[in-house]
């Protein structure tokens, strides 16, 4: 009998650690993007840390524990300049830290809107790619067993733009739409940017934008002003806003795992700090 029960342990070792190292993957349309349907099925292009031709946008789904599930969401959108995505660093690794602090996640595959010979736009396709993983997350809050309140969104670089092309609209959906989805709204509950790109930083905002936490260095040519112009924007409201903006660090510090600077490579916990602080990391 014990070697019996050994050997079911053994097989289904293997079963567990796949299951865990292939994530739910969920197109945002089933039928295709709109209007880009006849494209859905052409591959990707990928590499270890990359990914780009994405022509069906998708979210790929990282539960937490089940002990530690909190019933809050992140969608997550790794940047890469709008002509490929990091998928890795700024999109999986994420994810994973994230799950350790009971958080579902979402990493969107969002389309390109820079890569060679796109079709796409940013302010058009991208968009609509955000407003729909929005609302496909708050769809499926029973499946998942989060609160459809607590849906956050995180963006590294042109993700963080991706980002404010969702963040500061009301989200309303679309009552008469077909699609039950699209009726939902696409708003964030909450914002969390990592050296945010500078596209789309509204000129003014008022208090329905989400409470936020942004970091960044201090000696990053592109993407240290972002959250200085919002955090001025967010004081002038009286809107929640945390700032980090580190004295050294670069672009693309991605988790800080790979930073020999101490204040870089503990970031992270600064985020886990503002969640719990403000009840993100509460069971509800």
């Amino acid at each position: 009998m014990r070697l019996y029960i050994y050997l079911l342990s053994f097989l289904f070792v293997p079963l567990l650690s796949s299951a865990q190292s292939n994530p739910e993957v969920i197109s945002l349309w089933p039928n295709g993007a709109p209007g880009f349907e006849n494209r859905k099925n052409e591959p990707e292009e990928a590499k270890d840390w990359w990914v780009k031709n994405i022509h069906n946008p998708s979210i790929t789904v990282f539960l937490p524990p089940k002990e530690k599930a909190n019933g809050t969401a992140v969608l997550i959108c790794p940047g890469g300049g709008h002509r490929q995505l990091v998928i890795k660093a700024e999109g999986t690794e994420a994810a994973e830290y994230l799950n350790t602090l009971g958080i579902t996640a979402f990493v969107l595959k969002y389309r390109l809107a820079r890569e060679e010979n796109s079709p796409y736009k940013l302010e058009e396709h991208v968009k609509q790619d955000a407003y729909r993983a929005m609302r496909l997350i708050r769809s499926k809050a029973t499946a998942f067993h989060i609160n459809p309140e607590r849906i956050g969104i995180l963006g590294f670089s042109a993700g963080g733009e991706v980002v404010s092309l969702i963040a500061y609209d009301d989200g309303t959906g679309n009552e008469n739409a077909k699609d039950p989805i699209d009726k939902l709204n696409g708003k964030p509950n909450f914002q969390l940017l990592v050296y945010s790109g500078p596209l789309f930083i509204p000129e003014k905002i008022d208090k329905t934008a989400p409470p936020a936490f942004m970091v960044a260095a201090n000696d990053d040519q592109c993407c240290s002003e972002p959250i200085v112009k919002l955090l001025r924007l967010y004081r002038e409201n009286s809107v929640p806003i945390e700032v980090h903006l580190y004295t050294k660090g670069g672009h693309g510090f991605n988790m800080g795992n790979r930073s020999k600077l101490k204040t870089i490579s503990t970031w992270p916990q600064r985020m886990a700090d503002w969640l719990e602080d403000n009840g993100w990391l509460d069971v509800k």
